[in-house]
């Protein structure tokens, strides 16, 4: 909890010294419009997850075994992964992805924001000492989805609709897979089928760009009909 306090304020100092903004240009004041962002975003990545979860287990012939549900753990889950991902984001998609997008344009900015959250992922994943494939596939899975939230975050002119797919994302996954600290919280992998290498890496590829592709067109979708609704107001 520290330590996203002094990011917040690390973040304040950046926008108030470079641009002369307050940490409000990130959407942090009470809003229904950016708590809806959050809201949608964490819906959409949830029907988008367990659509991937639906696939592996149909394509895997996955076995699921139930697990007792613990409301107390869910809910500290979810704290976890809100603070996990508010962090995260305001790194990669908070401050400095707006001040870059200032100085140097969106395109290029949510570029580069895209590449450190891939090369991030090869530290927080530790696997700064694996075959190149996978340092690839790494980067290039993270690293599209930080584009994608990073495109989110210029386009709705918040950080909460990205922290909703970032927060919706990670707490859907613990649900069903192993993860440190919380982890297989409703569903446990019993058992499944495993592909040979090329089927495998296919798969794991599409499983991997599946999300991001339909969340980037859903983002599209979303800021279109937002734009048609303040015209028709208008």
């Amino acid at each position: 909890m520290i330590g996203l306090f002094v990011i917040l304020v690390i973040s304040w100092g950046l926008l108030s010294y470079f641009e002369k903004e307050n940490i409000k240009v990130l959407g942090f004041e009470p809003s229904i419009k950016f708590l809806s962002h959050f809201l949608i975003g964490f819906t959409i990545i949830t029907i988008i997850v367990l659509l991937n979860i639906y696939m592996e287990t149909i394509v895997k012939q996955v076995e699921w075994q139930k697990n007792e549900i613990n409301y107390p753990y869910l809910l500290n889950a979810f704290v976890y992964h809100l603070k996990s991902a508010l962090t995260e984001d305001l790194v990669f998609r908070g401050a400095i992805l707006y001040i870059l997008i200032k100085r140097i344009g969106a395109n290029w900015a949510i570029l580069i924001s895209a590449i450190m959250f891939g090369i991030y992922h090869w530290f927080s994943f530790g696997i700064l000492n694996e075959r190149f494939i996978l340092l690839a596939y790494v980067f290039i899975i993270t690293g599209f989805t930080g584009y994608v939230w990073a495109y989110t975050f210029h386009k709705t002119k918040s950080i909460f609709m990205g922290l909703g797919f970032h927060v919706g994302a990670n707490l859907i996954m613990s649900c069903f897979f192993e993860s440190q600290p919380y982890g297989e919280m409703i569903f446990s992998l019993k058992s499944s089928v495993e592909l040979d290498e090329m089927p495998n890496f296919i798969f794991s590829f599409f499983r991997g760009l599946f999300p991001s592709i339909l969340m980037l067109l859903l983002v599209r979708f979303v800021i279109i009909k937002e734009k048609s609704n303040l015209e028709l107001k208008v």
